[in-house]
């Protein structure tokens, strides 16, 4: 994939302490809850369950939660509704950023969000006015390991479908469009390989470096306030991330 890789702007936020990963684990349960409300129970016939799925795998996230959360969905236990939703808005000095939620009460997500905004540097913006500077792509990040034949790999994720393949500081980023992401998702499940991201996610056309201190500062605080949110499930941006954010 052209231009900065997109694992560099998330491999940071995988690396997040055991403190975190309850609060990640309770996002990705009402995510996959969700899912299966939405299409059923069975990841066979419902992708974006099996995208939830696949990507709470991918943080070792228990098999149990993953049930739970799937009969929680389908009516199995107390009902919860919510709205998904996609704010758009930008980071100081013009970072185009999108948060996308999951909310059961939408007067409580929408003012904390500007809020995050407003308070960094930046502003919350119409619905549309960033995004088209993004593409929707499937991301399957996979571990270097001594077993994995890389050549044989990446014609093997080619002939799945993938678009692109890349090789860098010990992972493999795997790209494919939406409709071809569960195929080639499958199609890899079965060879010992070590996932370390697999999901749909908005990729920058192209990214932002910020070299003003104060910026960097305010970018790096929004995106942390927002990751705080209960009800922030992801966050878009096209901010390269500095180097020593990345390790």
């Amino acid at each position: 994939m052209a231009g900065h890789s997109k694992w560099h702007n998330i491999k940071n936020k995988k690396g997040k302490a055991d403190a975190q990963r309850a609060k990640e684990f309770t996002k990705l349960a009402r995510y996959i809850m969700v899912a299966a409300r939405e299409g059923g129970k069975d990841p066979e016939y419902n992708q974006a369950l099996k995208v939830a799925i696949d990507k709470a795998k991918a943080v070792n996230m228990p098999n149990d939660n993953i049930d739970r959360a799937i009969k929680r969905g389908t009516g199995e236990g107390v009902q919860e509704n919510y709205d998904e939703i996609i704010y758009e808005g930008y980071g100081p000095q013009g970072i185009a950023v999108m948060v996308e939620c999951l909310t059961d009460n939408r007067n409580r997500t929408a003012p904390d969000v500007r809020h995050a905004f407003d308070k960094n540097g930046g502003n919350l913006g119409q619905s549309g006015c960033v995004s088209f500077m993004f593409d929707k792509k499937g991301v399957i990040a996979i571990e270097v390991t001594e077993n994995i034949d890389e050549d044989e790999l990446m014609m093997e994720a080619l002939e799945l479908g993938a678009e692109d393949f890349n090789v860098d500081d010990g992972v493999i980023e795997i790209t494919t469009a939406p409709e071809n992401y569960i195929a080639v998702r499958k199609g890899l499940e079965n060879k010992d390989l070590e996932f370390l991201a697999s999901e749909l996610s908005y990729i920058p056309q192209s990214y932002v470096k910020l070299t003003d201190e104060k910026d960097i500062k305010n970018m790096n605080r929004l995106i942390s306030m927002l990751e705080d949110n209960d009800d922030v499930q992801e966050i878009y941006h096209n901010y390269e991330l500095p180097e020593d954010l990345e390790d």
